[in-house]
């Protein structure tokens, strides 16, 4: 079930900005490793900070999701946003 504001989620809520950009660092890594394996023969060091960067974003987005957010949450007496 969709919460009601679920347009404004998507365009205002850090979480999805952040989890978009861990997507990219997902599809982007085997790429990368595959293209910098080519030109490096040792590439540990790529390889570690995609996965780092890949970490990092998620735990972000854990955090994101949690901290309140006046734009798409409302008020504290829990009246909902206005779509606007």
């Amino acid at each position: 079930m969709l919460v009601h504001n679920w347009r404004a989620v998507l365009r205002r809520a850090w979480s999805v900005r952040l989890m978009a950009l861990a997507l990219i660092f997902i599809v982007l890594e085997p790429v990368i490793n595959f293209v910098a394996g080519t030109w490096i023969p040792r590439n540990v060091y790529i390889q570690l900070g995609m996965s780092v960067m890949t970490g990092l974003l998620t735990a972000a987005t854990i955090v994101a999701r949690i901290v309140f957010q006046r734009q798409i949450s409302g008020e504290l007496n829990g009246k909902p946003p206005s779509e606007g």
